[in-house]
This record gives C-alpha cells, sequence and structure tokens, in this order.
C-alpha cells in the first residue's frame, strides 16, 4: 500500500511523515509538495504537486492508494484547491482519502467553516472511501504567541471565558496516522479536541507559574485585538479573522468533550503544561 500525504512540508505534514516511518516502511509512502526540494529531507519519496494544478496532481498521486488531504492554508482559495485534489485522485484511481478538516465543521460558526463543509460535501460525492478528521484548534496557534506575551507583560485576546479545546500539532498528527494505518475508518466523521478544555486565562496562568514571571490575561474588544495584530504585520483579513474567531471561541464554538482525539490515538492529549513548557524551551 502507497501512502501520499500533501502538504509534506507543513507543520503538520512533517510530523505526519516522520509518525507514519515509525510504522511503515519508508517505502511505501510518497510526499506531495509544491516545492519538492523543501521535502528533501523527509527520507521518503517526494512528488510535485500543486493544488491549483489539476494534471500535475493527478501524475503525482499516480499508484497512491490512500491519500491524506491536509486542508490547504490559503483560507479563501481551498475549496477550490480540495476540489482539485479530490477530482485528481478520482482519475488516478486512489481508493481513499482522509481529510482533516474543522471540529464541527457542520454547524461551527466559524467563518473557516465554509470552505470545510464544501469539501465534506464533495468528497462524500466522489464515490472515493473517505474518513474525516474534524481537527480541533491546535494549542500551537495560542502558545506561539507566548513570546509576545512575555515581552508585553500580558496575554491578548477576544476569547473572555470562552473554554477551549485545543490539542497540539502531534496529537492531530497521531491521530492522522492512526486511521491512515489501521482499519475501520471508512466513511467516519471524527471530532478531535484535547481531553481538557482551557481559557486563555488558564493559559496565562500556565506562563506565568512557568516563566516566573506576571503575566495577566486580557480580554479586548474585538475590533481592538484585530487593530493590534494588524499592527505586529498580520495581513488586514487575517488579524479581523483570528479576532472573530477568538469571539467565537467565547461562545463555545472551540469547545468539545466527547475525547475522540484521546480514544482515537490510545493516549492522553498533550496537557497545557507540556505545551507551555514547549513553548518557553
Amino acid at each position: 500500500m502507497t501512502i501520499a500525504v500533501t502538504g509534506a512540508t507543513g507543520q503538520l505534514g512533517r510530523l505526519v511523515i516522520a509518525r507514519l516511518k515509525e510504522t511503515v516502511p519508508a517505502s511505501g509512502l510518497v510526499a506531495l509538495a509544491r516545492s519538492p526540494a523543501k521535502a528533501a529531507d523527509l527520507g521518503v519519496e517526494v512528488r510535485e504537486a500543486d493544488y491549483g494544478n489539476p494534471d500535475a496532481l493527478a501524475r503525482a498521486l499516480a499508484g497512491v492508494d490512500t491519500l491524506l488531504l491536509i486542508s490547504s492554508n490559503e483560507i479563501g482559495q481551498r475549496a477550490a484547491q480540495h476540489r482539485n485534489v479530490i477530482g485528481a485522485a478520482k482519475a488516478a484511481g486512489v481508493a481513499r482519502i482522509v481529510y482533516t478538516s474543522l471540529l464541527h465543521a457542520d454547524r461551527s460558526p466559524l467563518s473557516l467553516a465554509d470552505e470545510h463543509r464544501v469539501t465534506e460535501e464533495e468528497l462524500k460525492a466522489s464515490g472515493i472511501s473517505f474518513t474525516i478528521l474534524r481537527n480541533g484548534w491546535y494549542t500551537e496557534n495560542h502558545t506561539g504567541s507566548v513570546g509576545a506575551a512575555l515581552a508585553g507583560g500580558a496575554f491578548i485576546g477576544s476569547a473572555g471565558d470562552g473554554r477551549i479545546s485545543s490539542a497540539t500539532r502531534a496529537d492531530y498528527a497521531d491521530a492522522a496516522v492512526a486511521v491512515l494505518t489501521g482499519t475501520g475508518h471508512e466513511g467516519k466523521t471524527y471530532e478531535l479536541a484535547g481531553d481538557t478544555a482551557v481559557t486563555l486565562g488558564d493559559l496565562a496562568a500556565e506562563i506565568s507559574r512557568q516563566s516566573g514571571k506576571d503575566i495577566p490575561y486580557r480580554n479586548l474588544p474585538e475590533a481592538d485585538y484585530a487593530a493590534i495584530l494588524a499592527g505586529f504585520g498580520l495581513p488586514d483579513a487575517f488579524a479581523k479573522g483570528i479576532a472573530s474567531w477568538d469571539v467565537d471561541a467565547s461562545k463555545g464554538a472551540l469547545f468539545d468533550d466527547g475525547r475522540q482525539l484521546s480514544t482515537l490515538i490510545g493516549r492522553p492529549t498533550t496537557p497545557l503544561s507540556a505545551a507551555v513548557a514547549a513553548a518557553l524551551a
């Protein structure tokens, strides 16, 4: 069996490839990358694949049995890009697609959900066997700002007291590997989230505890938070998006207590303390 992974040079893709190599012969793995040179260090076959080039995608997927379709990071272009991959996979005779979607994509208020909903429906209509991994929030989405919080003396956001059931990329990578290499997952949709939900106040408290500095959480109005993010150099639309997702989180959009992720990977998800320690290292 040959397993291919799209977005193989991304942070999640690299983790998945590394973990797959622990259980699957490297000869049975294919890394799909827009820039093959960036994947040269992965230790598996690399094929050039661009979400926007259907013909190249079909060639890259030749002989592939199972495909992990890691969602594109180009918000606004995802639906079309994923459609290209699904069409190319069908043309190439790929037997199964595992897709990384968004937690509760069918009912999520996050603006990110729309393109995932479209892709899920097209995947179901494709006739290809599928498994949908609805990944929750990545803990790194927030711990990536630990340095800025320490420099600024506070952790800022607009999530209020919203409980966020985040998990680390390593947790989600292990889930992908479990499905790619396991059986009985065909046609299933998994809601994947961390075992323990935390607030941004909890995160600030953990940063304070581990750093020895007083780092409070400061909740800001959505527009103010977006303006600060734009001031840090983020594109205006992306800054507004981040702020809006925080507001959605304040209303429970990123909460899930089903523990499907830890069940799937056979271990507890990574605790916040470990994620903060990694960010501070």
